[in-house]
This record gives structure tokens, sequence and C-alpha cells, in this order.
């Protein structure tokens, strides 16, 4: 009797160890959070940085100059937090990446995103005139498009949220597009680890716009080689090929069939050196895919992409008709990162979710114009996680 006793007041006490064991081992998920801190001046105009954490291992740093993301930092399948995007370490860096060798990190990127051809459109019977910047042709706005200018900030929380809302006010004629244009972008990280972009503009003219985010991923991390062994899953059917400058033939092309049929997950090094006449005048993939909405308005799924070192994954949705897909065929090695690592060709890929490439002068194109009493509004919602 007495052994019987004994053994249930073991039994009692190590159920109520565990408990307590259980207890103390459970760490709850801190709320997300935002900061700030001074990143420099541009002509006089302060900078600064601003860093939205989540409480599951996720980090965003986000400048005021360009709207830019410096970094993204996420958890790989062991747990090991790491940089998932190219950048620079200094104000300085980014103002000063100019010329042939732009590259564009982490910027929103307009009035128009993508290449308007010759740099010329024309609205309504009005012609208007862009700088040409790219091939002889107008790309990311011109020569000092929406990535150059000092955004205003403001904080929003949530309770499972924060969010950084950025707004600029494009006057009129500036790199002569019409129309003043008031645009919004906020950027939302949640506890999902995922960060949701919202683009909202406005104008008092008609004028045309295509808003991007021009982060350049590596999910092993940015201080590695290159991310030709990424598997990649673009659900489009079709895509948009280009002539020598590449801007849109006009045409809509299937993929099957053809290397650039990524419906299935497909390693990007797998086809990237062959013979093919559209990857050669990119020097890789540098194309607009048509991405399979059916009779869907809102955010659909666009692309997956995986990393089977790390087993990182970032899964891309948008409301916008298109995605530029491009692995950094034109970096070349001729500066280094936020780590100190040097990057070269295939560094990383983008994703920039987007209508289509010269839509202004391609009426079969989806519209780009936006007339007074209109609204742009399109969201992309980057989400990361492990395989």
């Amino acid at each position: 009797m007495g052994g019987k006793r004994l053994l249930l007041l073991i039994t009692i006490a190590g159920v109520a160890g565990l408990a307590a064991c259980s207890k103390t081992t459970t760490t709850p998920a801190q709320p997300p959070s935002i900061s700030s801190e001074p990143f420099g001046q541009v002509d006089g105009t302060p900078v600064t940085r601003y860093t939205l954490t989540n409480g599951h291992g996720m980090r965003v740093r986000i400048l005021t100059y360009g709207a830019i993301i410096q970094a993204i930092e996420v958890p790989d399948r062991t747990g090991h937090v790491g940089n998932v995007v190219l950048g620079f370490p200094t104000l300085d860096r980014y103002v000063n990446n100019t010329g042939s060798a732009k590259t564009y990190f982490g910027a929103i990127v307009g009035r128009y995103g993508n290449r308007i051809a010759k740099g010329a459109f024309s609205l309504n019977g009005n012609e208007y005139h862009l700088p040409i910047n790219n091939n002889g042709n107008s790309l990311h706005g011109g020569t000092a498009g929406f990535d150059t200018k000092v955004w205003q900030a403001s904080q929003q929380t949530a309770n499972d949220s924060v969010s950084l809302k950025l707004q600029y006010v494009s006057p009129a004629g500036e790199m002569g597009y019409p129309g003043t244009l008031s645009t919004t972008v906020t950027y939302t990280l949640n506890q999902k680890n995922e960060l949701r972009i919202d683009y909202r503009a406005t104008t008092d003219a008609p004028t045309v716009i295509n808003l991007t985010n021009h982060s350049y991923f590596n999910l092993a991390g940015e201080d590695t080689l290159d991310i030709y062994g990424h598997r990649v899953t673009i659900h489009a059917d079709n895509y948009t090929p280009t002539d020598p400058t590449q801007i849109p033939t006009g045409q809509i092309v299937p993929v099957q069939g053809t290397l650039f049929d990524f419906t299935s997950p497909t390693a990007i090094g797998a086809h990237i050196t062959a013979n093919d006449p559209q990857l050669l005048l990119a020097h890789g993939y540098d194309h607009n895919w048509v991405i399979n909405r059916g009779n869907s308005t809102g955010l659909v799924e666009t692309a997956r992409a995986e990393d089977p070192q790390t087993g990182r994954a970032l899964t891309v949705s948008t409301t916008e008709p298109g995605v530029q897909f491009y692995t950094s065929n034109f970096i070349d090695g001729a500066f280094a990162g936020t780590s100190g690592h040097i990057y070269r060709q295939g560094a990383g890929f983008t994703m920039e979710t987007q209508h289509y490439p010269d839509s202004p002068n391609h009426p079969n194109f989806p519209t780009t114009t936006l007339n007074p009493g209109q609204t742009y509004d399109s969201t992309t919602v980057f989400a990361f996680g492990t395989d």
C-alpha cells in the first residue's frame, strides 16, 4: 500500500514537472515593432532608415531614399537568420550608383517601371518625351526617377503587423510625364513572415503609371555566389518577347516548348546559357511574363522560388498582370554589397510585379493610363517560409 502511494506521488510530481518545464521553455512570439535611425543626407535633406521586425525571426530595413528595401532578414530551415536581398551598406553607395551600372537595388521605380521605347509615347493626341537612359529607351522613369527621391514617412502599428507609409508628390512635367502624381507606397510586415506592398496614386491630369519594387533576391543569402541553383515557378503560360533593345515586340507568346517555361519548378541556371535569341539579347532572363489571372482581379499567386541549400522559399502574389523576372545579367563585380561581398552576374533575381513594358505604345497590352478621379491601386505580397 505504501509502495503504491509512493508511486502515485512520484507520478504526480513528474506530470507537474513536465508542465512546469513546458511553461518555462515556451516563449511567446514578440509583437511586431518598428524603429528608426538617421541614415545620412541627400542635398541637405535627411534620410531615415526604418527597421520593421516581427516575432518570428523576420526583419526588414527600409530607407526613405528611393523607398528602398535595404535588407530582408529571414530564417532558413535550421533557424539561421540571413539577409536575402542585395543592397549597399551606405547611403552614398545608393546615391552614386548611376549610369549604365545602375542596379536600382530594392527601390521603388517609377513613374513608369521598366522600359518605354525611344522615351516617347502619345496620350490623348499629345506626344510626350522622356529622358533616354537605357539603350535608346527610357528605363524606370528616366534619369531621376522615384528611386532618387526622399519620401515622406509615417509609421502605423496594428496588433499583428507594423507598416511604413511613404509618400511622394511628382510635379507635372517631372521627367517629361504629364500630371501631378501623388503617390503612396505602404510596406507592411506581419507575423506570417509576409511583406506586403500597397501602391496608391492619383493625378490631376491624364498620365501613365507603372510602379514596382526592384528588390534582388538571393535566398541562400546576399553574401553567396549566385542564384542559378534556385528552383523557380512562374504561373504564366505566356510571355512578351523583345526586340534587340529589350522593348516588347507586341506579341504575346506561349512559353510551352521554350526555355521560358517555368510553369513547373525549374532551376534558374538550367537553360540560362543556351543559344536562344531572346536569352542572348538580354544576357539571360530579363523578360515580362503574362500572369495566369483567369477572371480574378485580386491577389493571385504569381511565382515561387526555393533555395535547396537553405530551404528558404519565397512566394510572390500580386494584383498586377505581369512580372519581370530578371537574373542580374549586367552586374559585373564592380562593387560590394551590404556584407562586403562582391556582386557578380547572377548574384540575385527580381520578381518585379508590373504592367507590361512599353504599354503606352501597345494598345493590345493592358492600359497604364491614369485619369483624374481614378486611383491607381496595386498590391504585391512577398511571403517567406522554408521547405
